[in-house]
């Protein structure tokens, strides 16, 4: 029971001062309860409490105090601190309790606060936070693994936050975020706390305490798998380069940061470290004999960075081989590597099938192998290397590329002068140029292998201590070489353009730099992915071309372009947007008429879209639906060819109709008519693609409009959709003249208007109106009385009362012309009906 006293006592002491915060309206209490929980937090003689109390209070209820404080942010009592008890009281209990739990408090409050000067304020103490070094603190408790718990969700929790901690405030403040939850400002700061950690760490092992890296290690992994291996490591790798030259502590420390590495994260950070490191001897001295011990760092350093990937520099190669060649214990690997890549330089397939820039890759890692050959083991591999001499150079003379055939010359002209085949050595003829030197110049030992200032305070950043590529330096030397040359050329005097007549240039067009896309699927992924403004707008302007012109193409990802367009908002305010992304969506769904509709209609009713939104749909539809109630005529089919041939302006005469016009006008001016009838037949009733598919547009907008799951109220207080789905509505009825469907259109079309008939808002009533008199027109006279014999009456009279007692003016003009269309409908009924009762 002795050992449960601290406990208890800390519990109540911790219970009293809450119940004071959240009750007490005195100034005094308030400050006295604070300086209570912030002495379970001082050190040294001088705390008032114990070891015991204050460890308790760290394990069990530092977490606790913190939600309650950030749950009370907007009490009253805070407020009425003063700046300087605010910062000292409120604000210490986040900056000096332990670290970890202190980030994790802050981040939650950060990401459930709303936007106001209390979230700034916490964000104010984040800042303060990350400034003062405790992301230091934190990865060194873990290194004396003293943190308040090994559990396996909180480590996997905290390293979730600490890892995209700029991600999760750009999220949350995305307006006003702070330049040090930028990635280029974070990111070298957390390298440099792991720096710290490292540092500490080694003095720890000198001074004979155990430390584990694993936390430190994850941290590592998890940033680079992120994708900011770049700005870590531009920090990290010159700092261990230098220091490890003469700290052999700090050098098994690094070995044992990579060893501890988890193996799903191994290739992102060793991918980072051989671009950010200067040469293979610091590389060396940071990952030992890593690549003896484990097979993930064997596989990407030994094959995928030589062979499967070929996106790095000449250096990246010069690294990694030079990194296995440097001891005697990887030297086998070396050899290994020159086996896999003279096979694959010499395979006839991959010469034909793969990108010439992997080509020129893997010749590059064959000559540096070749170089970093000892007598002896070229005298070993001789064999090998002259028959993948004579199969790889047939390979490559035999392509019809010429860079190809001076990669198989250049190759083939190193590697018999390396291994001297009897006195003899191959030489081609070739024009030499910037590739095929910096072929030749493999075969030079490089001797520039690190550049590190011997300093080691002040590295920020990676320009200042990168390596120096000889291909550069070859080539700016050659040419300053050359610049004394061009200046005393004597023939430079007969090359005067002064005589000459300037051209006039009034008329050219600036070009931009960016080329818009050809192919739909670049149009897409530009439109999703590019934050450049020229970029979005070329794609955007011929976003409609090309989903008229590639129909097939269209077909395949008109939903998920649909879906783009819709949800696509005017961030770099271009001229004309609305018009360019309304026609575009106009376009999908005339191309790929029935998926895109059953698109737009069902998002119609989905959740989490915007009135502006909703009202973009259905002006989609109405245009879409209008575009294809137009004839089908052949020339729409044959608009290809049409268009191939406008080029070419025919001869008059070579017409053969033209001559017969003119004659014809002629006779047709000269003739006199008693009597002038008709000059042109009726119009003939064609066929459009808008009949098939009416039903499509149609029936699903009327399917969930009294749901009561919607974001917006149709049946209330939004009049403004609800006229405009009317007035759509109706257009779609008046579009299906002569349809097959039109009867039963028709039926659920007044079914639909009869419940809003007497609505508040004229516009509503306008578009009912407008959808009565679209049924009496498109729907046959013989269905009126057949289907809708029940509903005539009360209709009319309902028509009648519009027309005399409605106060706006178009809605009893709209009355008054469907009174007028529904007596017609009925009198030719009538009519018919009787021509029938006679003939029979």
């Amino acid at each position: 029971m002795e050992s449960l006293a601290p406990n208890i006592e800390v519990r109540q002491t911790v219970a009293q001062c809450f119940h004071t915060l959240s009750t007490s309206t005195d100034n005094k209490d308030v400050i006295a309860a604070l300086q209570t929980l912030s002495s379970h937090l001082d050190e040294g003689p001088e705390s008032k409490t114990t070891p015991v109390q204050r460890a308790e209070f760290r394990r069990a209820h530092f977490t606790r105090t913190l939600q309650f404080l950030v749950s009370n942010i907007q009490a009253d009592w805070l407020h009425s601190l003063t700046a300087s008890q605010r910062t000292e009281l409120w604000d210490g209990l986040f900056l000096r309790g332990p670290p970890e739990q202190a980030l994790l408090v802050l981040m939650d409050g950060i990401g459930e606060l709303r936007p106001s000067m209390n979230l700034n304020h916490l964000v104010s103490i984040t800042e303060r936070f990350l400034q003062s070094g405790r992301l230091a603190e934190l990865l060194w408790s873990y290194c004396l693994e003293t943190g308040a718990s090994d559990s396996p969700q909180l480590r996997e929790t905290l390293l979730g936050r600490i890892v995209a901690l700029p991600d999760l405030t750009a999220n949350r403040l995305h307006p006003n975020n702070r330049p040090l939850f930028l990635p280029q400002q974070y990111y070298p700061l957390l390298a440099k706390e792991m720096l710290t950690a490292l540092e500490r760490t080694c003095k720890a092992l000198k001074d004979g305490t155990d430390c584990s890296l694993m936390f430190v290690a994850q941290t590592l992994g998890k940033l680079c798998i992120q994708g900011h291996s770049g700005l870590v490591l531009a920090v990290m790798a010159p700092r261990l380069s230098v220091c490890t030259r003469s700290d052999m502590v700090l050098q098994r420390v690094c070995w044992k940061l990579l060893e501890n590495v988890p193996q799903r994260w191994m290739e992102s950070v060793l991918t980072g470290l051989v671009q950010a490191i200067s040469g293979h001897d610091a590389l060396g001295r940071i990952i030992g004999n890593l690549v003896l011990t484990n097979k993930k760092a064997q596989f990407v350093l030994t094959h995928k960075l030589l062979l499967l990937q070929y996106k790095y520099e000449t250096q990246v190669l010069r690294i990694v081989l030079g990194y296995l060649a440097s001891d005697r214990e990887r030297r086998p690997l070396l050899l290994q590597v020159l086996r896999s890549v003279s096979q694959a330089w010499a395979n006839p397939s991959a010469v034909k099938h793969t990108p010439l820039e992997q080509q020129l890759y893997v010749s590059k890692a064959l000559l540096l192998c070749v170089s970093l050959l000892k007598d002896s083991e070229l005298q070993e591999l001789r064999s090998e290397l002259l028959q993948c001499m004579l199969g790889g150079m047939q390979s490559h003379l035999d392509s019809s590329v010429v860079r190809i055939r001076h990669m198989g010359m250049v190759v083939g002209e190193c590697l018999s002068s390396r291994m001297d085949i009897n006195g003899t050595k191959l030489k081609f003829e070739y024009e030499q140029d910037e590739e095929t030197k910096e072929l030749l110049s493999l075969m030079t030992p490089f001797t520039g292998d690190e550049s590190e200032p011997e300093s080691v305070n002040g590295v920020s950043s990676p320009q200042d201590i990168s390596g120096v590529n000889p291909s550069t330096q070859n080539t700016s030397s050659q040419n300053k070489s050359g610049t004394p040359s061009s200046k005393t050329d004597p023939d430079s005097d007969l090359d005067s353009d002064d005589e000459l007549t300037p051209y006039d240039m009034s008329g050219d067009q600036k070009i931009n730099e960016a080329s818009p896309p050809r192919y739909l699927r670049d149009c897409l992924e530009a439109l999703i992915s590019s934050e450049d403004a020229v970029r979005v707008e070329l794609s955007l302007r011929v976003a409609e071309g090309l989903v008229r012109k590639n129909v097939f193409a269209t077909r395949e990802i008109s939903i998920q372009l649909t879906k783009v367009f819709l949800h696509m908002e005017d961030k770099y305010n271009i001229t004309g947007f609305l018009t360019l992304r309304q026609a575009t969506m106009v376009a999908l769904a005339v191309t790929d008429c029935i998926p895109v509709t059953h698109y737009l209609t069902t998002e119609f009713y989905s959740l989490n879209y915007s009135l502006r939104q909703r009202l973009d749909i259905l002006e989609v539809l109405a245009l879409a639906a209008q575009e294809l109630s137009k004839p089908i005529t052949v020339n729409r089919d044959s608009s290809l060819g049409v268009a191939a041939t406008t080029d070419v302006t025919p001869y008059p005469g070579d017409n053969p109709v033209h001559w017969r016009q003119v004659v014809e006008k002629r006779i047709q001016s000269k003739t006199k008519r008693l009597s002038k009838g008709p000059t042109q037949p009726p119009a003939k009733a064609t066929p459009n693609r808008y009949a098939p598919v009416a039903g499509h547009f149609f029936f699903p907008l009327l399917r969930n409009y009294d749901k009561p799951q919607m974001t917006f109220d149709l049946l209330g207080t939004d009049h403004l959709v609800l006229g405009r789905l009317i007035h759509t509505l109706g257009l779609f009825m008046h579009l299906a003249v002569n349809a097959p469907v039109a009867a039963q259109m028709g039926r659920a079309l007044l079914d639909f208007v009869w419940a809003v008939r007497y609505h508040v808002d004229q516009m509503v009533r306008r578009g009912v109106l407008f959808a009565v008199c679209s049924v009496f027109l498109s729907m046959p006279s013989q269905n009126l009385l057949v289907d809708l014999s029940d509903q005539l009456f009360e209709t009319r009279t309902w028509l009648a009362d519009v027309a005399e007692g409605d106060p706006d003016a178009d809605c009893r003009n709209l009355a008054v012309q469907s009174l007028v269309l529904l007596d017609k409908s009925l009198k030719k009924q009538l009519q018919d009906s009787q021509a029938l009762n006679l003939e029979s």
